[in-house]
């Protein structure tokens, strides 16, 4: 069965993620480093692990299976689900491909050199409703591509 799994620490689409998870009656997991509350449902879970460098990424890793989703802004781990064979997809509802990943690292990294050196500050832009909107529907796209998907190679 088709999961989402949601790098949940600073993820902003949250909400969003329930609601057409709840359209398709699929299961989402939530993957953080600290309690947080969620909706009482029995279909959305939350996994905590412990601090540490990487472990929410390694436990979703770990854990996803080909066709999951994984809702993520980290590149890193995005390229990893994608090696598993699921699909990720960031907040601002841009998907991450096997043939645009490793730019999307490249950039990542001389963006991360920038940070150190100085020259760049801050963060990355807050989530406008246009991206809100983008990400609804990729999910959505990603969740009909699956079931066209699985019903193609079960026949």
């Amino acid at each position: 069965m088709l999961n989402i799994f949601v790098d949940a620490d600073a993820c902003p689409v949250k909400q969003e993620v329930y609601r057409v998870a709840s359209r398709y009656r699929l299961n989402v997991t939530l993957v953080a480093n600290s309690w947080m509350r969620i909706p009482n449902e029995g279909w959305i879970f939350l996994q905590v692990v412990p601090e540490g460098f990487d472990a929410a990424d390694d436990w979703i890793v770990e854990h996803v299976e080909p066709h999951d989703i994984v809702v993520t802004a980290d590149i890193a781990l995005a390229s990893r689900c994608l090696k598993e064979g699921a699909r990720a997809i960031g907040p601002t509802g841009k998907p991450f491909r096997d043939n645009s990943i490793g730019d999307a690292l490249a950039t990542r990294n001389l963006l991360s050199e920038l940070r150190g050196a100085g020259e760049i500050t801050g963060g990355p832009a807050p989530l406008k409703k246009g991206d809100r909107s983008r990400f609804l529907h990729q999910l959505d796209e990603e969740i009909k591509s699956i079931r066209r998907e699985q019903t193609l190679s079960s026949t």
